[in-house]
């Protein structure tokens, strides 16, 4: 009967492991999408538009980064960072903005999307 306690107790455990190693590699993945989409938005010459004002990318990133820091929680996914932190401010819930040089203005949400697309086709 212990030998039978013993090897359930090992395959639960074993078990448990394996949960938290997937759950560990989803936050690493998550984490590494959402600070590769930060510095996309950083490095891409674009200007940010927050609550009718203008910002640099550079600025734009700081303030996701910003957003990340204090609601991270609600970031367990890329997906979850677009809609939930990156694509409107959570003080005048007015989306945020993002134009192009060439002055093309999307939304930060469809931008960020897309985004995520072309880093995930390009891994």
């Amino acid at each position: 009967m212990n030998r039978f306690k013993t090897l359930f107790a090992c395959a639960l455990l074993a078990l448990l492991f394996g949960h938290l190693l997937q759950a560990a590699e989803k936050v690493t993945v998550a984490t590494q999408e959402i600070e590769q989409l930060i510095l996309t938005v950083e490095e891409s010459g674009c200007s940010f538009h927050r609550n009718g004002k203008t910002y640099t990318a550079a600025e734009g990133a700081d303030h996701l980064r910003l957003k990340l820091k204090r609601g991270g929680k609600y970031a367990d996914t890329a997906e979850h960072f677009i809609t939930r932190l990156a694509s409107k401010s959570s003080w005048s819930g007015k989306p945020y903005y993002i134009e192009q040089p060439d002055g093309e203005k999307r939304t930060m949400q469809a931008w960020l999307e897309a985004e995520l697309v072309r880093i995930r086709k390009a891994e």
